[in-house]
Protein backbone atom coordinates (compact mmCIF):
# COMPACT_ATOMS: atom_id res chain seq x y z
CA UNK A 1 0.00 0.00 0.00
CA UNK A 2 1.18 3.75 -1.55
CA UNK A 3 2.14 6.05 1.35
CA UNK A 4 -0.98 7.98 0.22
CA UNK A 5 -2.98 5.13 0.74
CA UNK A 6 -1.93 4.24 3.55
CA UNK A 7 -2.98 7.55 5.66
CA UNK A 8 -6.34 7.55 3.46
CA UNK A 9 -7.38 4.18 3.64
CA UNK A 10 -7.89 2.98 6.89
CA UNK A 11 -8.81 6.59 7.94
CA UNK A 12 -11.63 5.91 5.43
CA UNK A 13 -12.13 2.57 6.46
CA UNK A 14 -13.98 3.50 9.63
CA UNK A 15 -15.45 6.71 7.81
CA UNK A 16 -19.02 7.32 6.79
CA UNK A 17 -19.23 9.58 3.21
CA UNK A 18 -22.26 11.62 4.63
CA UNK A 19 -23.41 13.92 0.89
CA UNK A 20 -26.15 15.86 0.19
CA UNK A 21 -26.93 16.05 -3.51
CA UNK A 22 -26.59 19.96 -3.55
CA UNK A 23 -23.73 21.84 -4.53
CA UNK A 24 -21.87 23.14 -0.93
CA UNK A 25 -20.71 26.76 -1.54
CA UNK A 26 -17.46 28.20 -0.16
CA UNK A 27 -19.35 30.41 2.10
CA UNK A 28 -20.78 28.04 4.38
CA UNK A 29 -17.03 26.96 5.20
CA UNK A 30 -15.31 27.73 8.03
CA UNK A 31 -11.74 26.76 8.56
CA UNK A 32 -11.81 24.26 10.98
CA UNK A 33 -7.53 25.20 11.72
CA UNK A 34 -5.36 26.15 10.14
CA UNK A 35 -2.02 24.56 9.19
CA UNK A 36 1.27 25.66 11.53
CA UNK A 37 4.23 27.70 10.19
CA UNK A 38 7.19 25.13 10.96
CA UNK A 39 10.62 24.66 10.18
CA UNK A 40 10.24 20.82 9.84
CA UNK A 41 7.65 21.37 6.79
CA UNK A 42 10.43 19.69 4.74
CA UNK A 43 11.20 17.07 7.02
CA UNK A 44 7.57 15.73 7.29
CA UNK A 45 5.85 13.69 5.16
CA UNK A 46 5.27 14.68 2.07
CA UNK A 47 3.00 13.03 -0.23
CA UNK A 48 2.43 14.94 -3.74
CA UNK A 49 3.85 17.24 -5.77
CA UNK A 50 2.63 19.65 -8.67
CA UNK A 51 4.88 20.83 -11.39
CA UNK A 52 4.09 24.32 -13.10
CA UNK A 53 7.48 24.58 -15.23
CA UNK A 54 8.11 27.61 -12.87
CA UNK A 55 7.61 25.98 -9.30
CA UNK A 56 7.49 22.88 -7.23
CA UNK A 57 4.45 22.71 -4.59
CA UNK A 58 4.36 19.58 -2.43
CA UNK A 59 1.71 19.01 0.04
CA UNK A 60 1.51 16.36 2.75
CA UNK A 61 0.49 15.56 6.36
CA UNK A 62 -0.78 18.72 9.41
CA UNK A 63 -1.87 20.65 5.89
CA UNK A 64 1.77 21.27 5.21
CA UNK A 65 2.33 22.81 1.67
CA UNK A 66 5.70 23.92 0.66
CA UNK A 67 7.11 25.14 -2.40
CA UNK A 68 10.49 26.02 -4.75
CA UNK A 69 11.50 28.19 -7.35
CA UNK A 70 15.27 26.99 -7.78
CA UNK A 71 14.51 23.29 -8.51
CA UNK A 72 14.04 22.15 -5.02
CA UNK A 73 16.87 23.73 -3.59
CA UNK A 74 15.11 25.85 -1.09
CA UNK A 75 11.79 25.81 0.12
CA UNK A 76 9.09 28.26 1.40
CA UNK A 77 6.01 27.14 3.48
CA UNK A 78 2.34 28.38 2.08
CA UNK A 79 1.42 31.53 4.26
CA UNK A 80 -1.95 30.74 5.02
CA UNK A 81 -3.72 26.81 4.67
CA UNK A 82 -7.15 26.60 6.73
CA UNK A 83 -6.86 22.96 7.35
CA UNK A 84 -4.70 20.62 9.19
CA UNK A 85 -6.12 17.63 7.48
CA UNK A 86 -3.39 15.50 5.81
CA UNK A 87 -3.24 16.31 1.98
CA UNK A 88 -2.96 13.98 -0.61
CA UNK A 89 -2.75 15.22 -3.93
CA UNK A 90 -2.09 18.79 -5.94
CA UNK A 91 -3.10 19.99 -9.26
CA UNK A 92 -2.35 22.95 -10.86
CA UNK A 93 -4.68 24.24 -13.83
CA UNK A 94 -1.16 27.24 -14.61
CA UNK A 95 1.37 28.62 -12.41
CA UNK A 96 -1.07 30.27 -10.60
CA UNK A 97 -4.54 28.90 -9.95
CA UNK A 98 -4.32 25.60 -8.42
CA UNK A 99 -6.06 22.70 -6.03
CA UNK A 100 -4.75 20.41 -3.21
CA UNK A 101 -7.19 17.32 -2.12
CA UNK A 102 -6.63 15.40 1.22
CA UNK A 103 -8.55 13.67 4.14
CA UNK A 104 -12.17 15.00 5.84
CA UNK A 105 -13.02 15.21 2.48
CA UNK A 106 -10.83 18.64 2.20
CA UNK A 107 -10.42 20.84 -1.32
CA UNK A 108 -8.13 23.88 -1.43
CA UNK A 109 -7.76 26.27 -4.20
CA UNK A 110 -5.32 29.32 -4.63
CA UNK A 111 -4.72 31.82 -7.14
CA UNK A 112 -1.66 32.78 -6.44
CA UNK A 113 0.98 30.03 -6.93
CA UNK A 114 0.06 28.18 -3.94
CA UNK A 115 1.50 30.66 -1.31
CA UNK A 116 -2.16 31.43 0.15
CA UNK A 117 -5.07 28.50 0.00
CA UNK A 118 -8.80 28.84 0.83
CA UNK A 119 -10.63 26.33 1.85
CA UNK A 120 -13.51 25.25 -0.56
CA UNK A 121 -15.27 21.86 0.71
CA UNK A 122 -14.49 19.59 3.49
CA UNK A 123 -16.73 17.09 4.94
CA UNK A 124 -15.97 16.02 8.67
CA UNK A 125 -18.13 14.07 9.43
CA UNK A 126 -17.23 11.12 7.00
CA UNK A 127 -13.64 11.56 7.23
CA UNK A 128 -13.44 10.13 3.56
CA UNK A 129 -9.90 11.20 1.60
CA UNK A 130 -9.74 12.67 -1.53
CA UNK A 131 -7.11 11.34 -3.37
CA UNK A 132 -6.62 13.31 -6.97
CA UNK A 133 -8.30 16.03 -8.47
CA UNK A 134 -8.35 17.11 -12.18
CA UNK A 135 -9.49 20.55 -14.24
CA UNK A 136 -10.69 20.04 -17.95
CA UNK A 137 -11.07 23.93 -18.33
CA UNK A 138 -10.94 26.77 -15.90
CA UNK A 139 -14.46 25.40 -14.80
CA UNK A 140 -14.80 21.98 -14.58
CA UNK A 141 -13.22 19.86 -12.20
CA UNK A 142 -13.40 16.39 -11.03
CA UNK A 143 -11.73 15.28 -7.64
CA UNK A 144 -11.74 11.57 -6.30
CA UNK A 145 -11.29 9.33 -3.82
CA UNK A 146 -12.14 6.27 -1.28
CA UNK A 147 -15.08 4.35 -1.93
CA UNK A 148 -15.82 5.82 -5.38
CA UNK A 149 -16.32 9.27 -4.10
CA UNK A 150 -16.45 11.73 -6.40
CA UNK A 151 -17.12 15.50 -6.51
CA UNK A 152 -17.62 17.53 -9.33
CA UNK A 153 -17.53 21.64 -9.72
CA UNK A 154 -18.67 23.99 -13.35
CA UNK A 155 -17.30 27.54 -11.30
CA UNK A 156 -13.98 26.99 -11.15
CA UNK A 157 -14.01 24.94 -7.73
CA UNK A 158 -15.96 27.48 -5.84
CA UNK A 159 -18.49 25.12 -5.06
CA UNK A 160 -18.80 21.12 -5.27
CA UNK A 161 -21.19 18.42 -5.91
CA UNK A 162 -21.26 14.90 -5.05
CA UNK A 163 -21.74 12.62 -7.99
CA UNK A 164 -21.77 9.26 -9.02
CA UNK A 165 -18.36 7.90 -11.96
CA UNK A 166 -20.76 5.53 -14.08
CA UNK A 167 -24.11 5.62 -14.02
CA UNK A 168 -26.08 3.09 -12.11
CA UNK A 169 -23.04 1.91 -10.65
CA UNK A 170 -22.76 -0.04 -7.40
CA UNK A 171 -19.24 0.09 -7.68
CA UNK A 172 -17.20 0.87 -4.22
CA UNK A 173 -14.23 1.08 -5.39
CA UNK A 174 -11.06 3.34 -4.18
CA UNK A 175 -10.41 5.93 -6.86
CA UNK A 176 -6.41 6.41 -6.59
CA UNK A 177 -5.75 9.16 -8.96
CA UNK A 178 -6.45 11.35 -11.92
CA UNK A 179 -4.91 12.57 -14.96
CA UNK A 180 -5.38 13.18 -18.26
CA UNK A 181 -3.43 13.52 -21.78
CA UNK A 182 -2.90 15.82 -24.31
CA UNK A 183 -6.06 15.18 -26.58
CA UNK A 184 -8.09 15.67 -23.25
CA UNK A 185 -9.29 12.23 -22.05
CA UNK A 186 -9.63 11.78 -18.60
CA UNK A 187 -8.36 8.20 -16.48
CA UNK A 188 -8.80 7.06 -13.08
CA UNK A 189 -6.78 4.61 -12.13
CA UNK A 190 -8.38 2.00 -9.60
CA UNK A 191 -8.65 -0.76 -7.72
CA UNK A 192 -8.26 -4.45 -9.82
CA UNK A 193 -6.89 -3.76 -12.67
CA UNK A 194 -9.57 -1.42 -13.89
CA UNK A 195 -8.87 2.03 -15.16
CA UNK A 196 -11.59 4.61 -15.81
CA UNK A 197 -11.43 7.03 -19.16
CA UNK A 198 -13.68 9.94 -20.16
CA UNK A 199 -12.97 11.26 -23.39
CA UNK A 200 -15.95 14.25 -22.88
CA UNK A 201 -13.89 15.86 -19.96
CA UNK A 202 -15.33 14.30 -17.41
CA UNK A 203 -18.86 14.19 -18.11
CA UNK A 204 -19.25 10.73 -18.36
CA UNK A 205 -16.81 7.29 -17.83
CA UNK A 206 -16.02 4.12 -19.03
CA UNK A 207 -14.26 1.13 -17.86
CA UNK A 208 -11.52 0.15 -19.17
CA UNK A 209 -9.51 -3.46 -18.19
CA UNK A 210 -5.98 -3.80 -17.94
CA UNK A 211 -5.84 -7.87 -17.53
CA UNK A 212 -4.18 -7.18 -14.38
CA UNK A 213 -6.06 -8.03 -11.18
CA UNK A 214 -4.52 -6.24 -8.51
CA UNK A 215 -4.78 -1.96 -7.41
CA UNK A 216 -3.58 0.58 -9.74
CA UNK A 217 -2.24 3.72 -7.77
CA UNK A 218 -1.70 6.54 -10.35
CA UNK A 219 -0.52 7.03 -13.74
CA UNK A 220 0.43 9.84 -16.11
CA UNK A 221 0.27 10.46 -19.66
CA UNK A 222 3.78 10.42 -21.52
CA UNK A 223 5.02 11.95 -24.66
CA UNK A 224 4.37 10.44 -28.05
CA UNK A 225 0.54 9.74 -26.58
CA UNK A 226 1.55 6.63 -24.71
CA UNK A 227 -0.15 6.01 -21.13
CA UNK A 228 1.30 4.47 -18.47
CA UNK A 229 -0.61 3.19 -14.74
CA UNK A 230 1.32 1.92 -12.30
CA UNK A 231 0.39 -0.20 -8.43
CA UNK A 232 1.20 -3.46 -6.45
CA UNK A 233 4.30 -5.27 -6.33
CA UNK A 234 6.02 -3.64 -8.97
CA UNK A 235 3.27 -3.62 -12.00
CA UNK A 236 3.36 -0.67 -14.40
CA UNK A 237 1.46 -1.09 -17.64
CA UNK A 238 1.81 0.78 -20.36
CA UNK A 239 -0.68 1.36 -23.39
CA UNK A 240 -0.01 3.00 -26.78
CA UNK A 241 -3.28 3.46 -28.13
CA UNK A 242 -5.59 5.66 -25.38
CA UNK A 243 -5.96 2.39 -23.15
CA UNK A 244 -7.52 -0.14 -25.58
CA UNK A 245 -5.01 -2.65 -24.77
CA UNK A 246 -2.07 -2.61 -22.24
CA UNK A 247 1.55 -4.44 -21.83
CA UNK A 248 2.90 -4.66 -18.49
CA UNK A 249 6.27 -3.51 -18.52
CA UNK A 250 9.17 -4.95 -17.32
CA UNK A 251 10.13 -2.92 -13.97
CA UNK A 252 12.97 -5.76 -12.55
CA UNK A 253 10.82 -4.91 -9.53
CA UNK A 254 8.89 -6.24 -6.29
CA UNK A 255 8.78 -3.65 -4.55
CA UNK A 256 5.30 -1.47 -4.82
CA UNK A 257 4.96 1.60 -6.87
CA UNK A 258 3.61 5.10 -5.41
CA UNK A 259 4.77 7.85 -8.01
CA UNK A 260 6.42 8.83 -11.25
CA UNK A 261 7.29 11.47 -13.72
CA UNK A 262 8.86 11.92 -17.00
CA UNK A 263 11.78 14.38 -17.63
CA UNK A 264 12.86 16.70 -19.85
CA UNK A 265 15.29 14.39 -21.40
CA UNK A 266 12.38 11.56 -21.92
CA UNK A 267 13.54 9.64 -18.89
CA UNK A 268 10.78 7.65 -17.06
CA UNK A 269 11.16 8.00 -13.41
CA UNK A 270 9.23 5.82 -10.89
CA UNK A 271 9.32 5.58 -6.90
CA UNK A 272 7.77 3.61 -4.37
CA UNK A 273 8.23 1.72 -0.98
CA UNK A 274 11.41 0.27 0.53
CA UNK A 275 13.41 2.61 -1.16
CA UNK A 276 12.31 2.00 -4.91
CA UNK A 277 13.87 4.23 -7.51
CA UNK A 278 12.59 2.85 -10.99
CA UNK A 279 14.07 3.83 -14.67
CA UNK A 280 13.43 3.84 -18.08
CA UNK A 281 15.17 4.92 -21.17
CA UNK A 282 12.79 3.17 -23.58
CA UNK A 283 9.13 4.91 -23.03
CA UNK A 284 8.54 2.56 -20.46
CA UNK A 285 8.77 -0.12 -21.79
CA UNK A 286 12.05 -1.76 -19.64
CA UNK A 287 12.66 -0.07 -16.20
CA UNK A 288 16.09 -0.37 -14.08
CA UNK A 289 15.52 -1.07 -10.77
CA UNK A 290 17.72 0.66 -8.31
CA UNK A 291 17.19 0.50 -4.35
CA UNK A 292 18.48 2.80 -1.75
CA UNK A 293 20.21 1.47 1.21
CA UNK A 294 17.88 3.96 3.35
CA UNK A 295 14.88 1.47 2.15
CA UNK A 296 12.96 4.71 3.00
CA UNK A 297 9.11 4.81 1.08
CA UNK A 298 8.37 7.47 -1.06
CA UNK A 299 5.39 9.00 -2.37
CA UNK A 300 6.14 10.53 -5.53
CA UNK A 301 8.92 11.91 -7.73
CA UNK A 302 9.50 15.56 -9.42
CA UNK A 303 12.49 17.01 -11.49
CA UNK A 304 15.17 18.33 -9.34
CA UNK A 305 18.41 20.71 -9.95
CA UNK A 306 21.13 19.20 -12.50
CA UNK A 307 21.64 15.61 -12.35
CA UNK A 308 18.94 14.12 -9.84
CA UNK A 309 15.30 14.01 -8.94
CA UNK A 310 13.10 14.80 -5.39
CA UNK A 311 11.54 11.99 -3.84
CA UNK A 312 8.63 13.46 -1.53
CA UNK A 313 7.73 10.69 1.28
CA UNK A 314 8.66 9.59 4.91
CA UNK A 315 10.95 11.95 5.29
CA UNK A 316 10.01 14.82 3.32
CA UNK A 317 11.98 16.06 0.50
CA UNK A 318 15.59 13.88 -0.65
CA UNK A 319 17.56 14.60 -3.64
CA UNK A 320 18.74 11.28 -5.64
CA UNK A 321 21.16 11.73 -7.38
CA UNK A 322 20.80 9.95 -11.23
CA UNK A 323 23.63 7.58 -12.92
Amino acid sequence: MTLKKFTGFFGALFGLALFASVPFPAAAIEPFEHALPSKLATKALLLDVADTGKRLIAVGEFGHIVYSDDNGQNWKQAESVPTRATLTGVFFADDKTGFAVGHDTTILKTIDGGENWHLKFTERRGENPLFGIYFANDKNGLAVGAFSTVLSTSDGGESWTPRSLIASSDSDFHLNDIFADAKGHIYIPAEFGTIYKSTSGGRTFTALKSGYDGSFWGGMALKAGRLLVWGMRGSAYISSNGGKKWKKAKTNSDRSISGGTQLADGRIVLTGLSGSVLISKNRGKTFTAIVRPDRLSFSNVSRGGEGEVLLYGDLGILAHKLK
